[in-house]
């Protein structure tokens, strides 16, 4: 009986009659999982940066004394895309929209990702579980994907898409995805291009479609239509960004892409900078993902079925994250080298070298490690020689692990939205009593809201405002200009410039990280040089009384943790 079920066609979830339930139930829950791994109060970390950009550029009066909103816009396709909502909603609202558009197109690439690896649906859960794990847990460099809203969250969901079509030798489509994906953000297309030819080199030998002695130029097969369709769609990130730079001499640059690097983002940029441990997990994830790879594509190697589409799959999508790490070692080996000099290092170490190794390396160890695991229920569904393929087993692993992942990412949304704090307003990101108690954080938060209410609505459009140093949310909730923001960094050379010099005229280092200084003739020259009429401060870091008119709060009772006071007259 066994000899002759063997030979017995089985059915593909492909072919099956529910398919597009199936496949649209697990997009649904992949979607909402995601949610469950980041959906905290907006803003997010980057929300307010990004989404008060987005709305200076389809509101040029809005906050038009702003150094920051006002500047270059680098990411002119996020902002043309998601930048109109603004014009109807709230940025409260945006964020929710513009992270569930992220959201479901990050869950639907996985989910093609995955089916083009496995052949089957549902195992999508656990590569997504393990990859944001993964990221969490043993970045690099502090990149993250499972977050708010931002033009990278496009650009990766349409990565995943483009990386299936990798996968699966469509390199049209793979290169029009991942062109589309540096539409969005440029350095994540861009890398990952980069990448995806490293696969083709390797995988595919060049196929000239002329003989050599024709007259006309032969062609190799990487030369397709959709590596120049690709080309045209990534202009739309690509000419945003080089516009920024193009028409500043060379000094400029190179002074703005120090400042870049060695003052604003080493904590991204400069491996030099990178704590020890921080090598030491994400070289450990590393060699924990290449085992997991060798293991499942020896086990595809050897297995008695036709599994040679999943095994060229995990080989050319390994061969994809090798790329990842080989561009992060050649910027660590530029960092670390005693033969270059600053100028050239800045340069150069702007472009996120780390950034893809974070997102890569863990996504090969979720794809590796449940391709282990359905390698496992495969052989021992198939066990006796059949093919009668008996589901119960793999189903039920399915199932807890579902429910598993449900269970914890429930809980940790929970304890993130417990608070009642936006990340972006939280004392733990602020650096400014990171343990005091939840009703003390609260309290704070509902200060800081109503001094931004009443400056929204009691003070001109056109004012700005001098504000704290550890705030980050300013433009978001009272929707006024500020002089200069530590988080709020022009992406153009001359914005970026003015930026540095304005900070450090404001936060001078000799008044520690978070004051601003209160003499008459430094005050009188910030309103004449900027244009700024008010300061807000915390008073917890200046104090309950400052030698100048307060505007706010008329009660001490209304707010005691900030205030508002008034700039000497010139």
């Amino acid at each position: 009986m066994a000899a002759k079920l063997k030979n017995v066609p089985t059915r593909s979830v492909d072919d099956s009659p529910f398919r597009w339930a199936v496949d649209g139930s697990e997009w649904l829950l992949l979607t909402l999982l995601i949610f469950g791994f980041s959906g905290d109060l907006p803003p997010m970390v980057n929300e307010a940066h990004y989404l008060v950009k987005a709305k200076n550029f389809w509101n040029p009066d809005w906050c038009p004394g702003d150094l920051f909103a006002a500047s270059g816009k680098a990411h002119a396709t996020f902002y043309w895309v998601f930048g109109w909502l603004t014009k109807f909603f709230s940025l409260e609202t945006t964020a929710w929209i513009a992270r569930w558009i992220g959201w479901a197109l990050l869950a639907a690439g996985l989910q093609r990702l995955c089916r083009a690896v496995f052949g089957r649906p549902w195992f999508a859960w656990t590569v997504l579980v393990l990859w944001a794990v993964g990221i969490e847990r043993a970045n690099l460099a502090g990149e993250w994907v499972f977050g708010g809203t931002e033009a990278k969250i496009p650009a990766y969901g349409l990565l995943l898409f483009g990386i299936t079509a990798m996968v699966r030798q469509q390199w049209n489509r793979c290169w029009i995805f991942m062109g589309a994906s540096s539409a969005f953000h440029v350095l994540v297309g861009g890398w990952s291009v980069l990448s995806a030819m490293l696969v083709w080199g390797l995988t595919q030998r060049p196929i000239w479609h002329r003989p050599l002695a024709s007259m006309s130029i032969p062609l190799p097969r990487i030369f397709q239509p959709g590596l120049f369709i690709g080309g045209l769609v990534a202009l739309a990130g690509l000419v945003p960004a080089l516009w920024l730079t193009i028409h500043q001499p060379q000094e400029l640059s190179v002074q703005a892409a120090k400042i870049y690097v060695y003052v604003r983002l080493p904590h991204h940029l400069l491996s030099s900078s990178f704590p020890a441990h921080w090598f030491t997990r994400h070289l450990g994830l590393i060699a924990i993902a290449a085992v997991m790879t060798w293991i499942y594509d020896r086990r595809l190697r050897f297995s008695d079925g036709n599994q040679s589409h999943a095994n060229g799959g995990i080989r050319r999508l390994s061969i994809f994250t090798s790329g990842t790490v080989l561009i992060a070692l050649i910027g660590w080996f530029v960092d670390v080298a005693p033969w270059f000099g600053s100028d050239f290092k800045a340069s150069v170490l702007r472009y996120y070298w780390f950034r893809m190794t974070d997102v890569m390396v863990p996504l090969q160890l979720g794809v590796a490690t449940t391709g282990v695991m359905v390698s496992s229920l495969r052989a021992s569904d198939e066990a006796g020689g059949g093919m009668i393929s008996r589901r119960r087993p793999a189903t039920l692993i399915a199932l807890i692990l579902i429910t598993i992942a449900i269970v914890l990412a429930t809980q940790t949304t929970y304890r993130r939205v417990a608070l009642g704090v936006p990340p972006s307003a939280s004392n733990r990101l602020l650096g400014y009593d990171p343990h005091a108690p939840v009703h003390v954080q609260r309290k704070v938060f509902a200060d800081w809201l109503k001094v931004c209410d009443f400056i929204r609505y009691s003070t001109d459009t056109g004012e700005v405002f001098l504000t704290p140093r550890h705030q980050q949310t300013f433009k978001w909730y009272a929707q006024r200009a500020e002089v200069v923001n530590f988080k709020d960094v022009p992406q153009d050379a001359e914005s970026l410039i003015q930026w540095e010099q304005r900070f450090r005229d404001v936060f001078p280092q000799r008044l520690g990280t978070m004051r601003v200084t209160i003499q008459y003739s430094k005050l009188r020259e910030y309103r004449r040089k900027y244009g700024v009429r008010y300061m807000l401060v915390d008073r917890r870091v200046c104090g309950q009384h400052l030698p100048l008119v307060q505007v706010y709060p008329r009660d001490p009772e209304t707010n005691d943790t900030y205030a508002i006071y008034e700039l000497p007259p010139l």
